[in-house]
């Protein structure tokens, strides 16, 4: 074996305090010495490699994700068919929310390597983004038996188990989860990891979302548009009917303390959640409603969420909102006959525009904004047409532009850095908009929450001119022109 010289001798030295802290969860301060070892390593390849897969991993973990990717493509540019390399291409642009994209690189991984393990876990991402549940377990599985020491795979595992109302099984691939992270990681995902599997665990011998007996597939209610909100009519745990806001951008029903209070909700633990507002993520509770029902639909046991914590001393604006799609309905909501239909599947038909629908916890289609493909959430409770400040970050121009400043309230309180984006273009497959002024928004502790970057929020003044479909079966969202 060859003697190494003093500078890739030095470069080995960097490279495994790089891997020393990413093992202890310090990725933020991996990353120096990660990019020390690259830049030393000259002509060894091998080190080289191991220095940029592991500032990859780093940079992802530290949310640079647009570093993260550039890495990735340095690593595919030296070794196109090294299946870990591709592979890892892919976690960088699922991250950037390229799904489409991300795919082709787990399709390559997989065709010049069958047992890459992280080809397979992306796979099963996607593959549950499209509501292919049963596909999305073989290919989890198929990770595991590759690498069953991932904690990262046993997560997917989990979540797919959960998204299948499977909560038993997911609160066990939780506990695996939680088992192999190492002492030494201190984040909060272990704390909110427990929190969850007690969420779970609290419907023991209880049917998570229990439609009961009944033969009915469709079924269709009447809605109320007022000031570019869709409300509809809920009863929680036999009371009296309240107004919910239709709100596709939720990821569970949610209710107000109040209303928790009048119905006997209590809550079970709390649970990490995040908004637009400067707040970001934030605790809330969670809860199991024993009944909820919307025209002549009656679920029962359906998780919820409570708004509460409040937010401080901010402004108290929590309202109540409901969607079907946290109940693996699929959903038709027509603006001008004002009806919603939720169905099992909704009937098949051709839509005039088909969006491509990823739902992983989100709602979600791609869009282009100044010709930059991004993932927007279709949000029904959602106003204007927003876009995220890293969208608005990649397609600024040279020259600059004016701000217009602006007073945004969401979620997770005031959003002080939100503005106007004026002369901006939007794509949605034959759908454009040609310099118009847009909101910006920071998205950022949702898009943390997810695990991908979000390009923005299509709201009611966008969704409000079709009639719009959210075909789970299908996995599009069908726009139809109203007459």
């Amino acid at each position: 074996m060859a003697a190494q010289t003093p500078g890739s001798a030095a470069a080995d030295i960097q490279f495994q305090l790089g891997d020393l802290l990413a093992s202890e969860g310090r990725f933020a301060d991996a990353v120096a010495p990660y990019r020390k070892a690259i830049a030393g390593a000259g002509d060894d390849r091998a080190l080289l490699k191991e220095a940029r897969t592991g500032l990859t991993f780093a940079l992802l973990r530290n949310g640079d994700i647009a570093a993260a990717r550039v890495e990735a493509q340095r690593l595919v540019a030296a070794d196109p068919l090294a299946a870990p390399g591709q592979a890892l291409y892919g976690e960088t642009l699922w991250a950037s929310g390229l799904f489409e994209e991300a795919d082709h690189a787990y399709d390559t991984a997989l065709q010049n390597d069958p047992g890459e393990a992280r080809a397979h876990n992306g796979r099963a991402r996607s593959l549950l983004a499209r509501g292919r549940l049963d596909e999305a377990l073989v290919e989890a599985q198929e990770a595991l038996k590759l690498a069953p020491r991932n904690a990262e795979y046993h997560h997917v595992v989990g979540v797919i188990h959960e998204r299948a109302r499977q909560y038993e099984l997911a609160g066990a691939a939780f506990g695996d989860y939680l088992n192999l992270l190492p002492d030494r990681d201190r984040s909060d995902k272990t704390s909110w990891t427990r929190a969850e599997i007690r969420f779970l665990d609290s419907f023991r011998g209880r049917t998570p979302v229990d439609f009961g007996v009944t033969t009915a597939t469709t079924w269709t209610v009447p809605v109320r548009i007022e000031k570019d909100k869709v409300f509809v009519r809920v009863k929680v745990n036999g009371g009296s009917a309240t107004e919910f806001v239709l709100d596709t951008g939720a990821e569970q029903t949610i209710v107000s303390r109040e209303l928790a209070r009048r119905r006997r909700i209590p809550a079970v633990t709390a649970m990490e959640s995040a908004g637009v507002g400067d707040v970001g993520l934030r605790p809330l509770e969670v809860a199991r409603m024993d009944e909820i029902q919307v025209g002549d639909l009656k679920v029962r046991n359906v998780p919820c969420l409570i708004k509460n914590p409040p937010l401080g001393d901010l402004p108290a604006r929590e309202v109540d909102s409901f969607s079907p799609l946290a109940l693996g309905l699929s959903m038709r909501l027509d603006y001008r006959t004002r009806q919603l239909v939720m169905a099992r599947a909704l009937p098949e038909t051709q839509y005039v525009t088909e969006l491509p629908l990823r739902l992983y916890r989100l709602a979600t289609v791609r869009g282009a904004v100044n010709g930059q493909p991004v993932p927007f959430v279709v949000d029904t409770g959602g106003e204007a047409i927003s876009i995220s400040q890293s969208a608005a970050g990649q397609v600024a121009p040279t020259g600059g532009y004016r701000r217009i400043p602006l007073k945004v309230y969401g979620s997770s309180g005031w959003d002080k850095d939100a503005f106007l984006m004026p002369n901006v273009d939007l794509q949605f497959e034959t759908i454009r908009f040609s310099r118009i002024p847009v909101v910006v928004l920071n998205l950022k502790a949702p898009s943390t929450l997810l695990g991908y970057q979000l390009g923005g929020i299509v709201g009611h003044r966008f969704l409000s001119r079709y009639r719009v479909s959210i075909d789970l079966q299908k996995s599009v969202v069908g726009l139809d022109s109203n007459p």
